[in-house]
């Protein structure tokens, strides 16, 4: 099992990396991530930046 820290703006996240669906830009500059079986995190980051911490993770 791999885990990703993905930073919000409210509290950061450890996020299991196989459980990520989807990523959407949204407001102010950052973005959904889409979980598997539960509700989407808003974290800081553009699409582009969260992705790629997601991949280097």
């Amino acid at each position: 099992m791999k885990f990703v820290l993905l930073e919000s703006h409210g509290g950061n996240y450890m996020v299991v990396v196989e459980n990520i669906a989807w990523l959407r830009t949204d407001a102010d500059g950052q973005t959904k991530v889409g979980m598997v079986g539960g509700l989407p995190l808003l974290v800081a980051g553009t699409i582009e930046e969260t992705a790629a911490t997601i991949l280097a993770g």
